[in-house]
């Protein structure tokens, strides 16, 4: 008999459940077996970030320089510009809405506080090797110097250390990640804050879905006015996309109809055949919208410091930190935990919240990344097209 297959979503929300349902009913001592074991793979968490970080950042930058020349300089400078705009975007949309809409649960629960009066049996400690400040540093510092190398021996080691790092977190941490949630809702529960917690969770899923769809009409409108396009037909055009997406909640998987609706679109077939494939790992919008709206939902119920200042430079580097993103589900959120942890100081716990709450929303985010490469393929096209002109005329 065939296996049936449950995806990564259906897993998160059976452990939600589950972890309110049993809360009911089990004694403290069973809890606390849960909580030994989250308390462990945080730890885990803590150690694994800066190899993670390593692990995507530095191979992923030394392939962005590889000989495209202007044209992925142009690419990948939109691709960022429109993520770092929609991080920015979804904090002034959070700021503008949260404090009213998500009051009474921030009330509720007086701080998210994880700490109760239950405790694992016993913890193992797991010390990174360097902080991620410094892995930050380093994976920067490898993938910009290794573009002007000539060997290939590091940046070898460093792809297959890339798919050490894929192998890890597709076979460790993705399937452990429900039973970690279980846990963390099995505590909430036990200490009466479910309630609040999945009120502000629905509250906050509808503001992101509006944000999605407002961010996109924002995204083809200055793809149109550039490429001189109705921007409403061309959205309409990437709706395909978009569904294909919703579907198999990867970016990568969904190239092939992106990349037919951008040339129904107009775009050049070179353009979009360079253009499509490499906004797929770099263009993140709807993700890191997301990842800052969850954040600043946490950070808010926490009581922690939720000014532009803080959340300005962790979105700028979150915007380059998200080209990392492996091509999993869940991949985005992983890539980001490092500076969820160092710019924002969100505990394991806290990490598991925004884990859950991210996860639930990841097709619609993914979704909303390749239908806004259609956009920037729109861009690039046009600004290729003006530049060839220029050169035509030179030439005449």
């Amino acid at each position: 008999m065939k296996r049936i297959k449950i995806g990564l979503l259906p897993k998160v929300l059976i452990a939600i459940a589950l972890g309110i349902g049993c809360s009911f009913f089990f004694p403290h001592w069973l809890v606390r077996v849960f909580l030994t074991f989250n308390s462990i793979f945080s730890n885990f968490l803590g150690l694994f970030i800066p190899l993670l970080i390593i692990g995507l950042i530095a191979p992923g930058i030394t392939e962005l320089g590889k000989g495209a020349g202007k044209l992925l300089l142009i690419t990948v400078g939109i691709a960022y510009l429109s993520t770092i705009m929609a991080g920015f975007f979804s904090y002034g949309i959070c700021s503008w809405t949260y404090s009213s809409m998500l009051g009474d649960a921030v009330a509720k629960l007086g701080g998210i506080d994880m700490s109760g009066g239950l405790t694992p049996y016993f913890t193992i400690e797991m010390p990174a090797f360097m902080t991620v400040t410094t892995a930050l540093v380093v994976a920067f510092l490898l993938g910009l110097t290794l573009i002007n190398v000539e060997g290939h021996t590091l940046k070898d080691a460093l792809v297959d250390f890339r798919e050490v790092v894929f192998g890890v977190i597709r076979n460790v941490i993705i399937p452990l990640l429900p039973l970690f949630i279980f846990g963390i809702f099995l505590q909430m529960g036990a200490e009466g804050k479910v309630g609040p917690v999945l009120g502000m969770f629905i509250k906050i899923i509808l503001i992101i879905f509006a944000m999605h769809v407002t961010f996109l009409v924002f995204q083809f409108c200055i793809a149109g006015a550039i490429a001189r396009k109705n921007p409403f037909k061309a959205l309409v055009t990437m709706l395909p996309a978009y569904v294909t997406a919703l579907g198999t909640q990867s970016s990568a998987a969904t190239i092939p109809v992106t990349l037919g609706q951008a040339k129904k679109n107009g775009v050049n077939e070179d353009v979009a055949d360079f253009v499509i494939p490499l906004c797929a790992t770099v263009h993140l919008s709807c993700s890191i919208l997301k990842i800052v709206a969850c954040a600043f939902a946490i950070s808010l119920s926490m009581g922690m410091d939720i000014s532009l200042g803080t959340y300005a430079g962790f979105i700028l580097m979150l915007g380059i930190t998200m080209v990392a993103a492996p091509g999993v589900p869940g991949g985005a959120i992983m890539a980001a935990l490092g500076l969820l942890s160092s710019m924002l100081g969100f505990d394991a716990n806290m990490q598991g919240l925004m884990i859950a709450l991210y996860i639930a929303m990841d097709s619609f985010g993914t979704a909303g990344n390749v239908t806004g490469d259609g956009a920037i393929a729109l861009i690039v096209d046009s600004i290729k097209r003006r530049s060839d002109a220029r050169k035509a005329l030179i030439t005449e």
